[in-house]
């Protein structure tokens, strides 16, 4: 339905999407008409209560649809209360965020959530109100308007695979409202349900086993495939679709830019499947795209999803009809933290081959660390071929990184491990694992010294690396594991909170002061961000590819664009190590300035080198 009284701008912008939209939309929901008039109505309410300031912005991100894909980007992900108490105290570091270089801020979920019951945000009792303890919708709206303001693009958690049962929708299921009950996945026995176990895997096999919860008020079972807490929503349900669609839409109208599809390969489920990446969930994303066009232009959708590159590429739909601008880049990260422990790069060469060779419209979000554990979803099948079992090889990156091997100094801590399986995910902070925090127990300058040049060249790797780097608030000044969250009953049986800790104002005020770890990492990244800015080649539509250096401790990676190359190499040995590469060009030194000579390259350990050269003889 195209009312003729509709605004020009939205109607032009409806017309361009409309015949795909309703033809998904109507098969996705068996030419429900009515369902998909509502929805079309709803996308044009929240184009109208749009404020004048954020077309503005849209109008300016319109003209400019590639902005995230250049090289000044850079991320921070934190917890509004972890970072500055509450978004009031966000905005009165805003200066601070700025001065860290930072124009995209990834804030963790921060919509109303039950009180022990909240799973870190995710578990959302109402998609309207931001939880009281961290403010209200108008603090939200003004903060992003303050970002905006500053150059920052803000992007916020939508969690919409899932409720937590105490929402209002999940209330008046419980007390028996059927209309209620459609919008989850409802049973009047276990018969079904044990059905779907039968194909449908354990997210957390540990500490939440099973996929469905029985709700004693309502005498039924439910699905619950995270937390027994958190209702899995039934978007085979239209009315579903319509009204989360409308919550996704009411976040970006108080200024979010960046909306993250938390979990979005769970959302759609048919019996007899694993209930994850079922077609369906492309065309639901796809609408959502076409929405966020329609309505807020310049909106981005950032798919959570946590497979290996190359399955990705579904998520991102294609050049004529794309689904999800941007990516998390989660097999790189877990293959890093693999190579630390193993100081052997070849899985991880092969995991950047892999990478590189994906169109170049392909933009993942790279990082070190997030607010998650490091679960090891490494490349098996490869790693099979040098004899590398896949429980003995976890095994061993658990025991090395949280400091159980001899000659570890990391220092992270299991999630959800299960001996039985011989399974286990890793938490700590970056600073911490990479042997930080034991120096300084240690009083070992050398150590700290060593450990810091690991952080630093952990960081380099990330900004060579193709795609929007994404720092995590306290990394930027090494700050170390948390251990207090022991001592909460409410989180001491979530280790993710080891790396969850408030940020120590203290040590950023020592952030400048480069004879301390927080001015020497501080200072550190800052210099990798200024080069990354600088040079065009650090730009996602560069060529990039990896460089055989004959020495399984060190990685190459080469990047060229309009006459300018580098040559990347990352030692990930605790010794000292040769790149046996022979280079004809006459190269720069990035770091130092200094000419070098790009052949036999010498890499000091847990140390890296960016070699520089221009075809146009200009530095």
């Amino acid at each position: 339905m195209i009312d003729k009284n509709w605004e020009p701008e939205f109607t032009k912008r409806l017309e361009a999407a409309y015949d795909e939209m309703k033809w998904l939309y109507a098969e996705l929901y068996h030419n429900d008409m009515k369902a998909f008039d509502y929805f079309c109505e709803m996308l044009h309410e929240y184009y109208a209560a749009r404020s004048a300031t954020l077309k503005k912005w849209d109008a300016k991100r319109s003209k400019d649809p590639d902005w995230y894909k250049a090289n000044d980007m850079l991320g921070m992900q934190m917890y509004v209360n972890c970072f500055a108490g509450n978004l009031k105290g966000v905005e009165k570091q805003l200066d601070y965020i700025k001065e860290c270089g930072v124009n995209y801020l990834h804030m963790m979920p921060l919509m109303e959530v039950t009180e022990g019951k909240s799973d870190g945000g995710y578990a959302v009792a109402d998609f309207r109100k931001v939880d009281p303890s961290l403010g209200t919708i108008k603090d939200l709206s003004r903060l992003a308007g303050k970002c905006h303001k500053k150059g920052i693009s803000v992007c916020l958690d939508f969690v919409m695979n899932h409720t937590s049962e105490d929402h209002e929708w999940a209330k008046r299921a419980r007390a028996g409202e059927k209309e209620y009950q459609d919008r989850y996945f409802f049973f009047d026995d276990w018969t079904i349900p044990d059905e779907y176990e039968k194909t449908v895997p354990q997210v957390f096999p540990t500490t939440a086993p099973g996929n469905f919860t029985w709700c004693e008020e309502a005498g039924k079972v439910v699905m619950t495939q995270f937390y027994p807490y958190q209702w899995d929503l039934n978007f085979k349900n239209p009315v579903v679709f319509n009204d989360m669609t409308a919550n996704m839409l009411f976040m970006c109208n108080c200024g979010v830019d960046i909306i993250r599809l938390d979990a979005v390969p769970y959302i759609w489920k048919e019996l007899g499947t694993n209930c994850r990446n079922l077609p369906q969930v492309h065309t639901l994303v796809r609408i959502m795209h076409m929405a966020a066009d329609i309505v807020c232009p310049g909106t981005l959708l950032l798919g959570e999803v946590v497979m290996e590159p190359s399955k990705l590429a579904p998520y991102f739909g294609t050049v004529e009809k794309p689904e999800c601008q941007m990516l998390y880049n989660a097999t790189t990260m877990c293959t890093m933290w693999s190579t630390v422990a193993t100081r052997d790069v070849r899985l991880l060469k092969h995991q950047m081959d892999t990478v590189f060779n994906l169109p170049k419209e392909f933009i993942f979000l790279n990082y070190i660390r997030c607010h998650d554990d490091i679960g090891w979803g490494l490349d098996f099948d490869f790693l099979a071929k040098f004899g590398i079992e896949q429980v003995a090889h976890k095994k061993y990156i658990n025991d090395y990184l949280k400091g159980a091997y001899w000659g570890s100094n990391s220092r992270g801590e299991l999630y959800n491990d299960d001996p039985r399986l011989g399974d286990a995910r890793l938490c700590g902070t970056t600073a911490s694992l990479c042997g930080i925090e034991a120096a300084e127990y240690e009083k070992s300058e050398w150590k700290e010294e060593q450990a810091i040049r690991l952080d630093l060249m952990l960081h380099a790797f990330l900004f060579t690396q193709t795609g929007l780097p994404i720092l995590y608030s306290g990394d930027e000044i090494g700050q170390l594991n948390d251990y207090t969250y022991h001592d909460d009953p409410l989180k001491a049986d979530d280790s993710r909170y080891i790396h969850r800790g408030n940020l120590n104002w203290e040590d950023v005020a020592k952030r400048h002061d480069t004879t301390t770890r927080q001015g020497k990492i501080f200072e550190g990244i800052q210099k990798l961000l200024a080069i990354h800015r600088k040079y065009h080649l650090f730009d996602c539509s560069a060529d990039a590819w990896t460089i055989e250096t004959w020495n399984d401790h060190i990685l190459g990676i080469g990047r060229y664009k309009d006459g300018e190359k580098l040559i990347a190499l990352f030692n990930f040995s605790e010794h000292d190590q040769t790149a046996w590469i022979n280079e004809e060009e006459d190269y720069i030194d990035l770091m130092t300035g200094e000419k070098r000579a790009a052949k036999a390259v010498g890499v000091p350990a847990y140390d890296f080198a960016w070699l520089y050269y221009n075809y146009s003889g200009q530095v």
